[in-house]
């Protein structure tokens, strides 16, 4: 546990950084205003679509056609309330892409330039492998969030689900990235098994940010620097052991 609170304390005294605060603030912002400028747009087109299918269902047969609580008044209250849960994971989920694929490059050289110089980079990972992991990740979160949705009108169980789901998509997301540049293939594939727990740890405890306004902002460019300084040390352990290992050979 000491390694995981180390990683998140490091982590949120280089987010002070001047360049580091201003990266973390723009993929956050882009997001939000990217997925709020659309359902501005298409508000009116997203409650009719809702509107129209909960009408259909079991509610406009045992409420009122009149009065203060109608069928229709219920659906369109459901609908708002629908696509505003939809809303969340979509900003969540682009925030943390736009993080992982264009501000973690910038991440993982500020962080192994300050705290491991001399590791060296064996570009096990690439472009190539960032995308397919963001989408593998991205379209795994959309699908649980989804599943998951009806049990979001049962109150007790919404924060404990966003952590859970924000915790699996940020330990999926930067942990791969972190090390794409240093690790090679079997060296990635042995600390990603050797970590499980400690990531899915991490990824709470940078997610319990997410409930936080306005530091909910910095969360991505957050996440990148505590799983960068996790996944660079542990990298770093590794390899060390690996040259004790072979050094009575080596004689």
């Amino acid at each position: 546990m000491s390694e995981i609170f180390g990683s998140f304390g490091g982590a949120l005294r280089d987010l002070m950084h001047p360049r580091m605060l201003l990266l973390a603030i723009l993929p956050m912002l882009g997001a939000l205003a990217l997925w709020l400028g659309l359902a501005w747009t298409y508000w009116g087109e997203l409650t009719h679509l809702v509107d129209g299918w909960l009408a259909a269902t079991a509610l406009s047969h045992w409420l009122p056609v009149d009065g203060f609580l109608t069928s229709g008044k219920l659906a369109h209250v459901a609908a708002t309330v629908l696509i505003a849960l939809l809303l969340i994971p979509l900003v969540l989920a682009t925030s943390n892409v736009a993080a992982a694929l264009l501000a973690m490059p910038l991440i993982v050289g500020f962080v192994a330039s300050r705290r491991h110089p001399a590791l060296v980079r064996r570009n096990g990972g690439g472009f190539g492998g960032s995308v397919g992991n963001s989408l593998v990740a991205t379209g795994g979160f959309a699908l649980m969030w989804l599943v998951t949705l009806p049990l979001w009108l049962v109150g007790v169980l919404g924060p404990p689900l966003a952590l859970i789901l924000s915790a699996w998509l940020n330990q999926r997301l930067f942990f791969y990235d972190a090390l794409a540049e240093h690790a090679t293939t079997e060296e990635y594939k042995a600390i990603h098994g050797a970590t499980r727990v400690r990531r899915y740890l991490l990824g709470v405890l940078v997610a319990a940010f997410y409930v936080v306004p306005l530091a909910n902002l910095l969360v991505p460019v957050l996440c990148g620097l505590a799983f960068t300084r996790f996944a660079l040390s542990r990298l770093a352990a590794h390899r060390a052991i690996a040259e004790r290992r072979q050094m009575p050979s080596a004689k």
